[in-house]
């Protein structure tokens, strides 16, 4: 990248999205958080600058500096893109790890996170603002909406479908042809072979409801 990259937020994704953009060669600027008893300190000699709505490091934000929301929870995520969206008519940059496999024909949307040795089968698509952690594997024509969660060592067969809000516990599978609706939960490690509701939360092998 051009130019250097703001982190918004210094907890979570915060440390390995620094460890993605060092392994692209990106130079990150610095660090922005909510908490601010990390303000002041360093993660890997990378400062946290300040509060993530401070005007003084927004100003930057377009014009010399890129941006990348690192905030785990999807709500908070959600509200800081819509922050850079409105007042920096900007939208953050993705971080995927040099050690991702990304089919020729797979798209990909803005701002996601899509850590080391994820693999991104032909014909999928990601939304924007995604997290995929390390060794998750997205099989061919998956299509992935915006804000999805999916977690370490997950295997997503094809022709599966994620709603926003989606999120898919560590090392869990997700047969062939199922959606998954829209801010369902699955349990790690869980087996699913049928589709989930919206709002739904399953877990298990095979996975059940959970009321």
């Amino acid at each position: 990248m051009d130019k250097p990259i703001i982190i918004f937020g210094a907890k979570g994704i915060a440390q390995p999205a620094l460890e993605i953009f060092n392994s692209n060669e990106a130079v990150v600027y610095g660090f922005l958080e909510e908490d601010e008893k990390l303000h002041g300190s360093e993660i890997n000699t990378v400062p946290v600058l300040g509060h993530p709505e401070d005007d003084g490091f927004l100003k930057l934000i377009g014009k010399k500096t890129e941006a990348f929301v690192a905030v785990d929870d999807a709500k908070y995520r959600k509200f800081i893109v819509e922050l850079l969206n409105e007042r920096r008519k900007v939208q953050p940059v993705n971080a995927i790890h040099s050690t991702v496999f990304i089919s020729s024909d797979a798209a990909i949307g803005h701002g996601n996170f899509i850590n080391a040795r994820v693999t991104l089968g032909t014909g999928t698509e990601i939304g924007q603002h995604c997290i995929l952690h390390t060794g998750a594997i997205i099989d061919h024509h998956v299509k992935v909406a915006d804000y999805v969660q999916i977690g370490a060592g997950s295997i997503i067969n094809s022709e599966v479908t994620i709603e926003e809000g989606a999120f898919i516990g560590s090392g869990a599978t997700i047969v062939s042809g199922v959606t998954i609706g829209k801010n369902a939960r699955i349990g790690a490690g869980s087996v699913v072979i049928s589709s989930v509701g919206a709002n739904e939360t399953v877990f298990g092998n095979p996975a059940a409801k959970i009321k």
